[in-house]
């Protein structure tokens, strides 16, 4: 059979080319928008698809040069850290805090679950964690940069693989049971919005993730070519003393490569906000993290082996099912229960499906569905978007490090 090879070079240009084709798959299908699936995955899956197809036909095998798949993942996770704010946690009220917290213990309750079941099936323990809050709170983006981490390390085989395919389950699953969720609550409690002021659908969901699409103009100064320079500058840096910094505490814990890049960009954001000394344009970091995440994303999908997927794909799916479930009991029992009992922690637990299976924005269009038939609902409108974009991938990173040691 014959082998192609993608350098360096290629290899990047290949991802943006499939990443586009994505785009234009995505806008073409209705379904694929509804359940806000990314353009990166789209494409990614296309193209394992394809190439899956002339693997098995004896036609074409590909190999590809990935060497710049593992900074761009440094470098999206380490904007994640320069949205790490404390003035906008203080901002946010202690709604946000209550909200962070929870998002943060149904990660835990995941790992616990997927850890659980996978015990009974008797698969391994990382199949667990991977179908746990890796890819259900985690979505694409830490699926992808865990999946490498245990192939790479733990050498578990088809561990991106399954990553995306949970993933992808998951943010279909939110999209699914949101609107049930939030509709229940309001019909059982006899909620309706007190609130008279127009919701702004379209910028609801300013900074709801930084994994949403970038086909549409963003809200924020556009940036210049000083800005994205200077921006970028601190990301280098950030990352250049995240390595240093990864590499000793990789003496003591098994961790990712890109926390240390992240702690350090949480410190320098706090910094710069304590100090004045560097303005810091968030949408300057959303641009640049975003281009990162789907340049990684497409890579890391249209190398996809997915002949790995045959032999898990059930205790996978058992183990995905079940949180499914539980994410349906915890929201409708604790988040609305937590969050006030009123028709906005109502919309918050729709919202939380989303939210915990997979997407911000997943989250933001239940939550949009809701008020478009009963009402605005505008503190959680503040409070879920803000904690998806800024938080939950700060919390749940560390979670994932600590149950990934537990069992290792």
């Amino acid at each position: 059979m014959t082998t192609l090879r993608f350098d360096l070079i290629q290899t990047v240009a290949l991802a943006a080319v499939v990443l586009f084709a994505g785009y234009g798959v995505r806008r073409r299908v209705g379904v694929l928008d509804r359940f806000n699936i990314p353009a990166p995955v789209i494409g990614g899956f296309l193209f394992a698809a394809a190439a899956l197809a002339l693997r098995q036909l004896g036609i074409l095998a590909l190999e590809f040069d990935t060497l710049l798949q593992s900074p761009l993942m440094v470098a999206f996770f380490t904007t994640i850290g320069l949205g790490a704010s404390l003035g906008l946690l203080k901002k946010g009220g202690p709604q946000v805090g209550l909200f962070w917290l929870l998002a943060s213990v149904l990660a835990v309750a995941q790992n616990v679950v997927g850890l659980g079941l996978a015990t009974v099936l008797g698969v391994d323990p990382l199949l667990g964690l991977i179908s746990g809050s890796i890819t259900m709170t985690g979505g694409h983006g830490t699926g992808a940069a865990f999946g490498k981490l245990m192939e790479d390390q733990y050498g578990f085989t088809g561990a991106v693989t399954l990553a995306m395919a949970a993933a992808t389950f998951g943010l279909v699953s939110g999209g699914l049971i949101g609107g049930p969720v939030g509709t229940r609550l309001m019909s059982v409690f006899n909620l309706r919005s007190t609130d008279s002021a127009p919701v702004p659908l379209s910028g609801m969901a300013e900074h709801a993730s930084l994994d949403e699409e970038i086909d549409t103009e963003p809200a924020g100064d556009a940036p210049t070519a000083y800005s994205l320079l200077q921006t970028l500058a601190l990301i280098l840096a950030c990352m250049a003393l995240g390595g240093v910094l990864s590499g000793w505490l990789g003496r003591l814990v098994t961790l990712p490569g890109y926390i240390g890049a992240m702690l350090v960009a949480a410190i320098a954001r706090n910094l710069a906000d304590a100090t004045g000394a560097l303005r810091i344009q968030g949408r300057t970091v959303d641009d640049l993290g975003t281009v990162a995440l789907s340049l990684f994303l497409t890579m890391a999908l249209m190398t996809l082996k997915l002949w790995e997927l045959f032999e898990l794909a059930v205790p996978m799916m058992v183990i995905l099912t079940a949180q499914v479930a539980m994410v349906a009991g915890f929201t409708y029992w604790v988040t609305f229960r937590v969050m006030g009992r009123d028709y906005d922690a109502a919309v918050m637990s729709s919202g939380h499906c989303g939210f915990a299976l997979g997407a911000t924005p997943n989250a933001v269009a239940n939550m949009g569905a809701l008020v478009e038939r009963f009402g605005p609902a505008p503190r959680a409108f503040l409070v879920l978007p803000m904690v998806g974009a800024f938080f939950i991938d700060f919390s749940n990173a560390i979670i994932i490090t600590t149950f990934i040691n537990l069992v290792r």
